[in-house]
């Protein structure tokens, strides 16, 4: 008789509750300790939820300044730097870092970063782990919407994130957090990773994007292919800027392309939630910025089969929550999506090795 396929045996549940800070406007001349003070209100409220991970927007503390033209230290002023290697010393950023030390919550966190000696620009996100008081990871965004130059219309809403931040030189690098499901299998038990009765049973396996990467599914690729269990992604996007995203008859108007930016959002992390097997928490900065600059809604926490499990239902200051079971990522990474049955990477190569399209040659 022929073998039979058998499947690793699942692991038990391995839930927690979870929290995404969805941030109102942050106009020009919001004061940054307004906007600390309203992110650490946020942060009390999912305390008194029990979330164990609250997940805060893109460049969270500050207006999204790429839109207009700065330099000098008018652009300085929304950038952070590390003390002693370290964001959680930033004095700006401090205050976060020692709320969550307090809650021993754990934390991602959208700012602008300005690095040391060089004095290289990053929009970055850090990943702090309250269960052992240290930054474990950071992301440096890497697709970089919009232009260099601003746009030549008057009216226009531009987009500069080129101009004012460097491609992220840190890849796609998944990691574990420590300690955020009690009963994980750890190197202390002397049982090794990636093993059939070891696979979804470690520390939860995280990763992070930031804004524009979320439409990008290679991103999320990279991160399946690390057992991702959940992305965290913090974003600031426009619901009205026709100069980037172009205009048809279908979105020609304001109401319309809001709505076509919300349904865009919630199609990127739901199919590639699904196609990772992975949850995702996806926060928005959002409502109209300085009386012009509307950026969309639609912050929500998706499982591992693309369903929203929750979904924030204003513009302004809203904690969303959810407790999520890891284990149910099982289900797709050994069946539908089991990558090392089902993908054939013979050809891809197109994929890592072209960027611009080339067409086929005309008949």
């Amino acid at each position: 008789m022929g073998s039979t396929q058998t499947d690793p045996p699942s692991a038990g549940p391995r839930k927690v509750i979870v929290a995404g800070a969805q941030l109102g406007p942050v106009h020009v001349y919001t004061p940054l300790s307004e906007t600390i003070e309203r992110m650490i209100k946020l942060m009390d409220d999912g305390h008194q939820k029990q979330a164990k991970l609250i997940v805060y927007p893109e460049i969270a503390p500050v207006t999204f300044f790429p839109r207009h033209i700065l330099e000098g230290d008018e652009l300085e002023q929304y950038f952070d730097r590390e003390v002693d290697g370290d964001p959680a010393k930033s004095p700006n950023l401090k205050p976060l870092f020692d709320r969550a030390r307090e809650y021993k919550m754990d934390m991602y966190l959208g700012y602008a970063e300005c690095t040391g000696d060089d004095h290289v620009h990053y929009n970055t996100a850090v990943y702090y782990s309250g269960q052992v008081d240290r930054v474990i990871s950071k992301y440096r965004k890497v697709h970089l919407p919009g232009t260099f130059e601003p746009y030549a219309s008057k009216d226009a809403t531009n987009q500069l994130e080129k101009r004012y931040f460097k491609p992220g030189n840190l890849g796609f690098q998944a990691f574990r957090a420590p300690d955020l499901i009690p009963g994980a299998v750890t190197q202390k038990s002397g049982t090794k990773p990636n093993e059939p009765d070891t696979l979804g049973k470690g520390d939860p396996i995280m990763g992070m994007l930031i804004c524009n990467d979320r439409r990008w599914p290679e991103a999320w690729r990279e991160y399946g292919l690390q057992g991702v269990e959940v992305v965290l992604c913090g974003y600031n996007t426009t619901a009205w800027s026709p100069d980037l995203l172009g205009t048809s008859e279908k979105i020609s108007t304001r109401e319309k392309a809001k709505e076509e930016a919300l349904f865009h959002n919630k199609l990127c992390v739901a199919y590639n939630s699904y196609a990772n097997a992975c949850f995702s928490i996806n926060v928005a900065k959002c409502g109209v910025e300085d009386g012009k600059y509307p950026l969309i809604g639609g912050s929500c926490i998706v499982d591992c089969d693309g369903a929203v499990v929750v979904e924030a239902s204003t513009e302004e200051d809203e904690l969303i929550v959810a407790e999520i079971d890891l284990a149910m990522c099982r289900r797709g990474k050994e069946k539908v999506f089991a990558f090392e049955r089902h993908r054939r990477i013979e050809h891809y190569g197109r994929i890592a090795t072209q960027t611009g399209v080339v067409e086929p040659e005309f008949l």
